[in-house]
């Protein structure tokens, strides 16, 4: 089950166009789909998360928790749809392409991918590609 959670005034389009591109793409990493639960905050809020939860004093455009339990992909993603846009901005992309690069990477981080070194960030981007590349391609 894939559930969309509002925090903010953004709201996606059509929501079932998302749900479909996820559970397609997780079956490409021969995945089983869970529960994983999309949050959309505006950045004060998700600061505020990542302050509580992590730690951590600074904007970012995602925080993931997960809840996976083997091949099963569970967990909640938490998104500012603030960073998401800003971050389109700054790399002249648009806030759907950034949108679907965000939503990726807290789903690959459920299938164990990591982005702390170098290596790790280019192999997460690659996926996110591919990812990404399902959602357009159908």
């Amino acid at each position: 089950m894939i559930e969309f959670i509002y925090h903010t005034d953004f709201k996606l389009e059509n929501e079932e166009i998302y749900k479909n591109w996820i559970s397609r793409a997780l079956h490409l990493y021969n995945a089983e789909l869970g529960e994983i639960t999309y949050h959309f905050y505006d950045d004060d809020a998700l600061l505020k998360i990542n302050v509580e939860h992590l730690n951590h004093d600074t904007y970012t455009d995602i925080i993931s928790f997960d809840y996976t339990v083997g091949n099963v992909i569970s967990g909640d993603i938490c998104i500012s749809v603030d960073r998401v846009a800003d971050n389109a901005h700054s790399f002249q992309v648009s806030f759907d392409n950034e949108l679907a690069r965000v939503m990726s990477h807290g789903v690959l981080h459920f299938l164990g991918y990591k982005d702390k070194t170098e290596k790790e960030k280019e192999i997460m981007r690659k996926n996110e590609e591919l990812f990404i590349n399902t959602l357009i391609n159908n």
